[in-house]
């Protein structure tokens, strides 16, 4: 099943996506609304009917499993944190107001609109034109049988005509959108003066005073912090391990090359040259009997002077584009020609001239000049080729016979891997891991389901071997902790090869900002005092401006005039700034178009949104914050629980 799943996982991965809108409602999580106690409390209401919190943590778990199944590194804490069961709510309810708006509004798509779109989206005719046994495992993945995914994609298709009318007929005046383009691409004329920190890194030298000053600012706590880590061995079970294992002879070899010889043949090539008498098929049949007399005569002369083709050819073909070259047609395959002209090439011998070949562009007289490829290359050449290939389809066939060994050896000795090395003759491997995949891991150590497993609380407990994760197509892996360290603040000690530098940073951006600061005050006793820098900018053209600079130039209020003022950039130090006017859009801005419809979709996206807003009002939806607030993710509860 896993291969079968991988073979299609593209094709599985658009339908899921696609039916994804209503993806909580209409399958699944009602049910759950019939259990009683506390997961039964309601924590929103639509239209008089509840959305439990029961209902909400199996939503919740079903986007998580579809997030996970389509990014397999996700680390899923990420995925379980308040903003995102709040997101998953917020979807709960916005798909069950638009069910509302469906059956009040007696929303209905009829078998022809069904069939249309099945046709139409390239998607859903993938699966149609499936055989039965791929649609239905297809389906079987997303928990669906084909009635269940016909009457998924119904009602989504009645769902989304709840909103879609509003959003596809959004529109608003000329006016409005020149007035909202005019303020999107206001320019303004700006002056600044840039204070980098590096200009002040030779100036400032730390003391131990300011270095046990700034170890000890709460605020830098984060910087300090050596995240938790955990040595490790473990073993891998994979196709690389086995394809070592497994021997191949050369019966087996020659048996492979035979079965596959096709594979290794150059694909076949002919090179003709042609007369043609050119004819509308649809002419007369006193016009095509006379073109068919001259292409007669033509055949008898070429065939009495085979040498002389390429210059009969010169002379009298039809065809503009090789006449001029004998005839010459280059060197094509199998299917470039038109059909009847295709198989009369690739039955002749070279040097043979044809009979006529009649085709829709007239009658043709063939002379093959040349036949390469077709022959297939000898097999020492693709020897390693071949034994590379039957070894990795032995060793497929060896993984799955002891992939569920490998399973119950790591779980049942599960304080060391010797047996699992010995007996499957795989190797032992140490690292030292972090909950995340560091930058460029591969392989396993890229797995966040097996660091999730390295980094639970039996495993660092007990430091036992986890279970056997399958990190990826056909391998399977098992670690054990060694050694484990904790999440830790780092002693003075040990961040002193770094403390100096980032105190001096911090010391050059202050200094940096200190003078930039001066020099802001210095503007602003002169107004004629100018600065370095000067430009024109705009949310298109921002120059070298940094973005917080041209935010805060675009943001001043020049109601009474120029404006200073002075915009930090962090460690890498203070710009200060004057606006001094406003300027109307560059009617030539090559940004303008995108910005025009930018500005459409905007509009559509805020009408929308108040249609929305005004279902929800006419359907009585409402949250039970209190109740929300309660519902912790799991894994903080666990954690509070400790």
């Amino acid at each position: 099943m896993f291969d079968f799943v991988r073979t299609h996982n593209r094709l599985l991965q658009i339908l899921l996506g696609l039916l994804i809108f209503p993806s909580f409602i209409f399958f699944g999580v009602q049910g759950y609304s019939r259990f009683m106690g506390p997961e039964a409390a309601a924590v929103a209401t639509v239209d008089g009917h509840d959305i439990t919190k029961a209902e909400w943590d199996a939503a919740h778990k079903q986007s998580i499993d579809r997030q996970r199944s389509q990014r397999q590194n996700l680390d899923p804490k990420t995925l379980d944190t308040p903003e995102a069961r709040r997101a998953t709510l917020d979807e709960l309810v916005r798909d069950r107001v638009l069910q509302a708006g469906v059956q009040h509004q007696n929303l209905q798509v009829s078998d022809a609109r069904l069939q249309a779109v099945l046709r139409s989206q390239p998607q859903y005719a993938m699966l149609l034109q499936a055989d039965a046994k791929t649609r239905e495992a297809l389906l079987a993945q997303m928990g669906l049988t084909v009635d269940g995914f016909l009457a998924r994609v119904r009602d989504d298709l009645a769902t989304r005509q709840v909103i879609n009318g509003v959003a596809g007929s959004a529109l608003s005046s000329t006016g409005v959108n020149n007035i909202a383009l005019d303020a999107l691409l206001e320019r303004r004329e700006v002056q600044w003066q840039l204070f980098e920190t590096k200009a002040w890194l030779d100036k400032v030298q730390p003391t131990e005073a300011d270095l046990k000053a700034w170890y000890e600012d709460k605020s830098h706590a984060a910087l300090l912090r050596a995240a938790e880590e955990a040595q490790i061995e473990y073993v891998v079970l994979d196709l690389n391990a086995l394809k070592g294992q497994v021997t191949v002879g050369d019966k087996d070899l020659k048996d492979y090359y035979e079965a596959n010889i096709n594979r290794f043949k150059a694909a076949e090539e002919r090179r003709a040259s042609h007369i043609l008498v050119k004819v509308d098929p649809k002419a007369p049949q006193a016009e095509i009997d006379k073109a068919k007399a001259k292409a007669e005569s033509l055949l008898e002369q070429a065939r009495k002077a085979p040498a002389g083709f390429a210059e009969l050819a010169k002379k009298n073909s039809d065809d503009p584009g090789s006449a001029a070259q004998g005839g010459d047609l280059e060197f094509f395959g199998r299917g470039a020609m038109t059909p009847p002209f295709d198989a009369a090439v690739f039955a002749m011998k070279q040097g043979e001239i044809s009979n006529l070949v009649k085709t829709d562009f007239g009658f043709h007289i063939i002379q093959l000049t040349g036949v390469r490829g077709g022959v297939a290359k000898p097999f020492e050449e693709v020897r390693p080729q071949l034994e590379d290939e039957v070894r990795k389809q032995l060793a497929q066939k060896k993984y799955a016979e002891v992939a569920e060994q490998f399973t119950n050896m790591v779980y049942e000795q599960a304080d060391s891997f010797q047996n699992v090395v010995d007996k499957l003759k795989l190797s032992k491997q140490t690292t030292v891991v972090h909950r995340q995949p560091e930058p460029g891991a591969a392989g396993v150590l890229a797995s966040a389901r097996l660091l999730e497993s390295v980094f639970s609380a039996d495993s660092v407990r007990s430091k036992h071997n986890t279970e056997a994760v399958e990190a990826s197509a056909n391998t399977l892996v098992s670690a054990r902790i060694l050694k484990y360290t904790a999440e830790h603040q780092r002693s003075m000690d040990e961040v002193k090869p770094q403390l100096g530098d980032w105190v001096k940073r911090a010391m050059a951006a202050a200094a940096a900002r200190k003078d930039g600061e001066a020099r802001l005050a210095a503007l602003r006793k002169d107004a004629n005092d100018s600065l370095p820098q000067q430009a024109i900018v705009s949310r298109t053209q921002m120059g070298q401006l940094p973005r917080p600079v041209l935010d805060a130039a675009l943001k001043a209020d020049l109601a009474k005039g120029p404006v200073v003022t002075g915009v930090g950039l962090g460690d890498d130090g203070y710009v200060a700034l004057r606006v001094l006017k406003s300027l109307p859009r560059d009617a030539a801005d090559a940004q303008t178009e995108g910005a025009r419809q930018l500005v459409q979709q905007q509009f559509s996206e805020a009408e929308t949104l108040a249609y929305f807003e005004a279902l929800k009002a006419r359907y009585k939806a409402k949250l039970d914050e209190a109740k929300v607030a309660k519902s912790a993710p799991a894994a903080d509860a666990a954690s509070a629980a400790k």
